[in-house]
């Protein structure tokens, strides 16, 4: 098997990057804590960090796949849909743990049919997974009848208002996501396959790489994270709701830009969505307080990808 093929990013690159991206933040974390009298309040820092949280868990979960060249918009739609099916299993007296894990299970079908379509049916990860966003969205919204489930345990909405050590709990989610999936895709050779994939399947496969297999691995990987999003934000609000995250497909695709993940496949990081997606956060946290046009939030963001990605293809440029 070809070491040429099968490695990864160096490292370094990465690195300064993610330093990059932290001097960022850090930056205008100072800048808000200084121009506004309630950013650095412990209230305000708290809940920035749990809805970072929620986007870095997506975030994450569609690198994956971002980095074998494909995309996952349907994020948003396993969000609330799977929200709402943790949310029937409590109202169904079901254990929350027994809950939980079928819900995940849900998420894992879900995603080995997106994996489905793409590497039997033939067809484009976009249209595959566009298409899944509109019917899960749709049969969470029928299985509601438009409505929302409440009254759930409270053993199970408390979850999200806890905190360990004075870090929300919401965040100890993140940690405990954050380090397998960086063991996984930086330490193991299924994760030096990803990027092989990304980079060229066809060379990937004569190397000897199973390639449908780790993409049934990746789009699995990116369903099940937006799946325990969905179960964390259901905890958060307190109610199963179909259209809960909608819009989050361009969070986590924008979080995980912004934090170095190349559209084009092949380069990728756990600590750049991370950061990514507390980018972000910071950005709407900080024009809300501000009172900034809710509207100038959304031009910012699509500003950053655009920067983004036109520096990526510089660099893809210099490179060939």
């Amino acid at each position: 098997m070809s070491e040429a093929v099968l490695k990864r990013p160096p490292a370094r690159m990465n690195f300064l990057l993610s330093l990059t991206l932290l001097g960022l933040l850090l930056l205008i974390w100072l800048l808000l804590g200084v121009s506004t009298r309630t950013f650095a309040t412990e209230i305000n820092v708290i809940n920035l960090m749990r809805q970072a949280s929620l986007w870095a868990i997506i975030a994450m979960g569609q690198t994956f796949v971002i980095i074998t060249a494909g995309i996952d918009l349907s994020v948003g739609a396993v969000v609330g849909f799977c929200g709402v099916i943790v949310a029937l299993l409590l109202k169904a007296d079901v254990p929350i743990a027994v809950s939980i894990l079928l819900t995940l299970g849900v998420g894992a079908l879900i995603g080995m049919f997106h994996a489905f379509g793409v590497t039997r049916m033939g067809l484009p990860p976009f249209i595959m997974t566009l298409a899944t966003l509109t019917a899960l969205r749709g049969l969470g919204l029928l299985i509601t009848n438009g409505g929302t489930i409440s009254g759930l345990p409270d053993s199970f909405t408390s979850f999200s208002l806890e905190d360990l050590f004075g870090i929300p709990s919401l965040f100890w989610m993140v940690i405990l996501v954050a380090i397998p999936s960086y063991i996984f895709l930086q330490q193991s050779r299924w994760g030096r396959y990803l990027f092989a994939i990304g980079s060229n399947a066809e060379a990937a496969r004569l190397s000897g790489v199973n390639v449908p297999r780790m993409i049934y691995v990746a789009y699995t990987l990116s369903a099940v994270f937006a799946a325990f999003a969905g179960i964390l934000t259901t905890s958060r609000i307190s109610i199963g709701n179909a259209t809960t995250g909608q819009g989050w497909e361009l969070q986590s695709i924008a979080s995980s830009v912004i934090g170095g993940t190349s559209l084009f496949g092949a380069v990728g990081s756990i600590q750049g969505p991370l950061l990514g997606s507390f980018l972000l956060t910071t950005i709407n946290n900080g024009a809300n307080l501000l009172n900034v046009n809710a509207f100038w939030q959304q031009i910012i963001t699509g500003g950053l990808i655009i920067a983004v990605v036109y520096f990526d293809q510089l660099r893809r440029r210099k490179q060939r």
